[in-house]
């Protein structure tokens, strides 16, 4: 079993940053990619950027230029640095961890006000 734990959100005024972080731990083979989802109020889950093993990135349209994600392989750990926050970036983030199955973290709440 694989066990995410997530920290950094909150709230935050617009043109702000925050910086998530999520560690994974337990029985860990391979991982293929880590990456940060979020979801809005009322609005379904949405990839905003993903690190695949290899080192290649993804980033949604709507953050790029804005936020970056960065992993340590020593610490099975990958961040998000979000900059110039807007109020639409308010949701709940998950972290995700895919190795031959998905895990998901429980979720970290990032506001952000106008």
């Amino acid at each position: 079993q694989v066990r995410l734990v997530e920290s950094g959100g909150g709230l935050v005024q617009s043109g702000g940053s925050l910086r998530l972080s999520c560690a994974a731990s337990g029985m860990i083979f391979s991982i293929n990619a880590m990456g940060w989802y979020r979801q809005a109020p009322g609005k379904q889950r949405e990839l905003v950027a993903n690190i695949i093993s290899g080192g290649s990135t993804n980033y949604a349209d709507s953050v790029k230029g804005r936020f970056t994600i960065s992993r340590d392989n020593t610490k099975n750990t990958v961040y998000l640095q979000m900059n110039n926050l807007k109020p639409e970036d308010t949701a709940v983030y998950y972290c995700n961890v895919m190795t031959i199955r998905s895990f998901w973290g429980q979720g970290t709440q990032v506001t952000v006000s106008s």
